[in-house]
């Protein structure tokens, strides 16, 4: 029984779109919902891009405009303003009640993104420990005083393997592992657990391969185009909205890069190099956590949908 033929007679899916950026994932996800669609299937696509969460940054996420989205319902796109924080903890409850709106409308839900801690908090049983505002903002004030260094050689001694998974520059993740151990909860919060429950156990997971030549050409052109296409006056405009006082957009790769441009402190040449350099270090940290998901099914261009729902 191919899948539109079950999707008549069963619960609905939820599919998740994974793979590094610049693979054609949004692509894939509207050929799928098209094909879903097409054969009474009402499925409509969840984001899992943390970036395309935020309203008005639209260029530099490569966010499909909405002319462009086929009139295939899109839900998680622009619902945060950029002095926001977007913690995942906040978006698993929202993205898995999109989710459970589509099934209950009988469609499959389509999750696509290439932020591998957003999409495993969906499709994955994961529970994130609360939150401690006193603790992370004397944990943020340590910080700002003395350096990640010196919390990150706390969290090494507290919780050696979550260190070693986190990226030193990424301090929110570090203050967030932090605030963890002192509530004495399980880290969730820089990997996927080593043997990970389906939260739907109709969870089908589709990863969009590149070979890495291709794929390093295609982003570097990808930088290249948005900086021609406006990214540093889409910041600028940002940046009157409040882009500088959150801790999650304005750090964005591209977005942090297009920021040093507009107050002097890189040239255009040195914002578009950096955000490229940071943009393959990014695609490489995405592969590597994707290829970790269990019973995924690989596919590359070009891109049979047919055979995938077939």
């Amino acid at each position: 029984m191919s899948d539109l033929d079950a999707s008549h007679g069963e619960a609905p899916r939820l599919w998740a779109v994974v793979g590094a950026t610049g693979t054609g994932k949004s692509e894939l996800a509207l050929d799928l919902a098209e094909r879903l669609r097409s054969a009474g299937n009402p499925a409509e696509i969840v984001n899992a891009d943390a970036m395309q969460l935020y309203r008005g940054m639209d260029i530099g996420t490569a966010k499909l405009p909405q002319e462009e989205r086929r009139d295939v319902p899109h839900h998680l796109l622009d619902v945060r303003e950029v002095e926001q924080e977007a913690a995942v903890a906040w978006y698993q409850p929202e993205a898995r009640a999109a989710v459970q709106g589509i099934h209950e409308r009988g469609g499959d839900a389509i999750l696509v993104g290439g932020s591998g801690l957003y999409v495993s908090s969906v499709i994955f049983d994961f529970r994130f420990p609360p939150r401690a505002p006193g603790v992370r903002e004397r944990l943020e004030a340590e910080l700002a005083s003395d350096g990640v260094g010196a919390l990150l050689a706390r969290l090494r001694e507290a919780d050696p393997a979550t260190a070693a998974r986190i990226d030193p520059r990424n301090t929110r993740r570090v203050v967030r592992a932090l605030e963890v151990v002192e509530q004495g909860g399980d880290n969730h919060g820089a990997a996927l657990p080593d043997a990970p429950a389906l939260w739907s156990p109709r969870t089908r997971i589709v990863g969009v391969h590149v070979e890495r030549a291709e794929l390093v050409g295609r982003l570097d052109a990808r930088v290249e185009r948005m900086w021609a296409a406006g990214l540093p006056a889409e910041v600028e405009h940002l940046r009157s909205r409040g882009l500088t006082l959150g801790s999650t957009a304005g750090r964005a790769i591209g977005y942090a890069q297009a920021l040093a441009q507009i107050e002097g402190r890189a040239t255009e040449a040195e914002a578009i190099a950096e955000t490229q350099a940071l943009t393959r270090r990014y695609a490489r940290r995405q592969v590597s956590w994707f290829k970790r998901y269990p019973s995924t099914e690989w596919v590359e261009h070009p891109i049979d949908v047919d055979a995938l729902t077939g």
